[in-house]
């Protein structure tokens, strides 16, 4: 650990640590479930929204279901939409992917930048942390925000899930950064939004887990606990 406080090395996630992916969500589906009921007669669009949401709860609560679904988000999407619509007695072929292909230009659309993430990660750099960004999903869809954002040049070492093979929690991910980063486990922290992906996975190398609760949900009851709680990554500093 470097006299000053901070580790060798700090590892980050991508969505919802440095850019707000999740923001537009509830906007998004509700805005395409009402432009769809002008496609289908008799569509309830809050009764559509509310189906989607129970569905896409369903699909992503299985770990292998959602590994793959992550490596094409509008194919698993159009699923779970398509299924909703069934659910809701709906019988419009291609509806689905329409309403699937829409609600995701409108998440792409309003992909934005955390504040402060930008400044903090540059003031990590400035304290001479050598740093990682590792993520989950496809390689073209997180690439692309890498480069809308300019964000791959603040890294020493990024780890895509679809570049490298695996994903978070396999502790592959976490192994090969640090290798990378010629750092020791508990010479590093990393800091993310996901529980279990981003604080407990890599706790369990030794490295300190940081959880970013940015909405201030709290932790799950029962939980286990983070080695550090914050609200937004400047709190590192």
């Amino acid at each position: 650990m470097n006299t000053n406080g901070f580790p060798r090395a700090l590892l980050l996630d991508l969505d919802d640590t440095i850019i707000d992916d999740t923001s537009s969500v509830a906007t998004g589906w509700t805005a395409v479930c009402q432009e769809a009921a002008t496609e289908a007669p008799g569509l309830d669009p809050a009764l559509l929204k509310a189906t989607i949401y129970q569905v896409r709860d369903w699909y992503w609560a299985d770990p292998e279901r959602a590994r793959i679904g992550r490596h094409d988000l509008r194919a698993a999407s159009a699923w779970i939409v398509d299924e909703a619509l069934r659910r809701n007695g709906i019988n419009a072929p291609r509806l689905g992917a329409t309403i699937a292909n829409r609600y995701r230009d409108l998440r792409d659309q309003d992909v934005t930048l955390l504040p402060g993430a930008i400044d903090a990660i540059e003031r990590f750099k400035s304290a001479g942390i050598r740093l990682a960004l590792l993520t989950n999903g496809g390689a073209a869809g997180q690439r692309a925000k890498l480069d809308r954002f300019d964000l791959a040049r603040h890294f020493d070492y990024v780890c895509i899930e679809g570049e490298f093979g695996c994903g978070k929690p396999d502790e592959r991910v976490y192994r090969a950064a640090l290798m990378a980063l010629g750092c020791a486990p508990s010479d590093a922290w990393m800091a993310g939004d996901n529980l279990e992906w981003d604080v407990f996975a890599p706790m369990k190398l030794g490295v300190k887990g940081i959880w970013l609760d940015r909405l201030q949900k709290g932790l799950p009851p029962g939980s286990a606990k983070p080695d550090r709680i914050i609200l937004s990554l400047s709190e590192l500093l």
